[in-house]
């Protein structure tokens, strides 16, 4: 097993997959503002997903490169977590969910940038600013969710109980992270959990919002055990290069 590789895949099949998600809105979006903000969110992380993955083919050194990396593997290859697949729902669904990754994602990259690995470092550097502003975002609309109408209130609640589960993969170590903290090119994955629940904690509260209880399900995302979401989204999102492998415009 190459850990390195796999770790790189997490890191790109996350923003790819999730990149992937936010482009649905286009068009569907509540408001014009959010139609064009989700859009150039999912292109900042269909941009981070292809820094990762090219690297990760340099590190596999089979060929693939980051088209081949995204659009010709089967779901069960993919490694980004759970909750990033699973259907947008209404627009505080969304909200929620870009709120809990973001605040990890921030926290992460933060580490990252400090990778023994220059490359991995610079990745997460440059990623890192624009993770920032993804965070202020979805940060700015859960407060205004949670602290508006007892609709949008009750909305946003309700997308937090169903997503809350999903956040304990977050902080799950396997033997890829445990390799990568090793050997100072990643980090421990329980090592964000204490920050990530202050932060979330803090913003939920302000929001008037109530963390939801833990629960004992972690899903397994990173280590391929995905929803039946992902295959839906993989069949659209994979649908030309399959049908044309090596196309070009």
């Amino acid at each position: 097993m190459n850990a390195k590789f796999e770790y790189l895949l997490h890191l790109g099949d996350n923003a790819l997959i999730l990149g992937q998600r936010l482009a649905e809105w286009l068009g569907h979006a509540p408001v014009l503002e959010e139609d064009i903000a989700s859009a150039n969110i999912s292109l900042d992380l269909v941009g981070q997903a292809r820094l990762w993955l090219t690297y990760a083919g340099a590190v596999e050194g089979a060929g693939r490169d980051e088209d081949r990396l995204a659009y010709h593997r089967e779901q069960h290859q993919f490694r980004n977590f759970t909750m990033l697949e699973l259907p947008n729902n209404d627009y505080a669904f969304t909200i929620a969910r870009r709120f809990l990754f973001d605040v990890w994602h921030c926290l992460a990259l933060d580490k990252l940038a400090r990778s023994k690995d220059a490359d991995i470092a610079a990745i997460a550097a440059k990623s890192k600013k624009e993770a920032e502003y993804h965070r202020r975002h979805s940060g700015d609309w859960l407060l205004r969710f949670g602290d508006g109408t007892a609709e949008s209130h009750a909305r946003t609640q309700a997308a937090l109980e169903a997503l809350w589960r999903y956040s304990a993969e977050f902080f799950e170590s396997d033997a890829i992270d445990q390799a990568m903290a090793g050997s100072g090119e990643g980090f421990a994955a329980g090592s964000l959990r204490e920050e990530w629940l202050r932060e979330v904690g803090t913003m939920l509260a302000e929001a008037t919002l109530s963390v939801p209880a833990e629960a004992r399900f972690v899903s397994q995302g990173k280590l391929g055990g995905h929803s039946e979401h992902l295959g839906f989204l993989l069949a659209e999102m994979q649908v030309l290069q399959r049908a044309h492998p090596g196309a070009r415009w």
